[in-house]
Parts: structure tokens; sequence; C-alpha cells
């Protein structure tokens, strides 16, 4: 069964500016492993495992997404989200169009229909830089908390379905549509 999500898909020049900011913000950046610059991109909604046979009824029904248009981004922060107490995510935040909000909603309310639960969680736009392994310094953890982000906008207008292939040596994407 493929793992699927939808992705707003970011700039090349964006995902390059992201890195090297990421790059100025940790200068033993080389240490560390990183999530691959092709791979960050923002999830508009995760749904997870479908049977073959919706995946192209589940295209069908997301093509309401021909009809917008892009998007005005503004990177925002570094951040981090935690488990158990400990950093486990490193993501930078983005500021975007207000009907990004609305773009979702609609997405939840069109996927329930494939029994893919609406998400209860208010969106949070964020890109995700790094999976961390919970055996990071503490200087890791300041270095981006105090890192304060110069104003770098963008337009983002892509948006598509992917999968998403778990492997032991971490995930892969293709895209569907």
């Amino acid at each position: 069964m493929p793992r699927l999500f939808i992705a707003l898909k970011i700039p090349k020049d964006a995902r390059e500016k992201i890195i090297a900011l990421r790059n100025e913000a940790m200068p033993d950046f080389h240490k560390y492993k990183w999530e691959p610059v092709e791979k960050i991109h923002l999830t508009l909604k995760f749904i997870g495992e479908v049977k073959n046979e919706l995946v192209e009824d589940i295209t069908e029904a997301i093509r309401f997404l021909e009809d917008y248009e892009s998007f005005n981004c503004k990177l925002t922060k570094f951040g981090f989200f935690y488990r158990y107490k400990n950093p486990a995510v490193l993501w930078m935040g983005l500021a975007v169009d207000k009907n990004i909000d609305n773009l979702v909603e609609r997405l939840n309310e069109v996927l329930e229909k494939f029994s893919i639960k609406s998400e209860k969680r208010k969106f949070s736009a964020h890109l995700t830089i790094k999976r961390l392994k919970g055996n990071e310094e503490k200087d890791f953890v300041d270095c981006f908390e105090r890192y304060k982000v110069p104003e770098v906008k963008f337009k983002a207008g892509e948006a598509v379905l992917m999968e998403s292939d778990l492997s032991p040596s971490g995930s892969k994407y293709k895209e569907i549509k």
C-alpha cells in the first residue's frame, strides 16, 4: 500500500537559501546528516497508507489544487519539535498567505470521503531540515535558537501528490501527480 502526502513544492533557489542559512547558523554543519535539499517541501496534508486502487480516485479528488495560484512565502525562524522533552525535528518556519489555511481545510474535507481523517491540529507551515537522533549537543540547539533568519521571500505555486517509501536508510519520495 502506498504511503501518500500532499506537498507544496519549494522552489530550488529558496531551498538553496535555506541550506545556506542552516550552514551559517551551524558552523560545524558538515558533522551532521541533514535532509537532502531536494526533499525540502511544505506538507499540506499527510494521507498515510492507502489501497492502490484509491490512488487514482484521490488524484481526481484533489484536482482542485490546479485552481490555486502561487502562495507568497517568507522564512521566519528555525525551531524544534520535541519528543519526550528532547528535540526531535529541526524545522524552518514559514509565513504563508492566509488562503493556505482554506486550502488545507478543503483537502481535509475532500479526503474524508476516503476515510482519511482530518487533522485536528491547526496547520503550522514548516519545512523539516533535520530529524534528530537525540544525541546532539546543547550547542546544536542553541545555534539555531539564537540565529535570526533574515527576510527571505519567495513564491511557491506547485502542489503535488507524493509517495513516501520508508526504508532503514531514510524515506524516498516519488511524485505521483
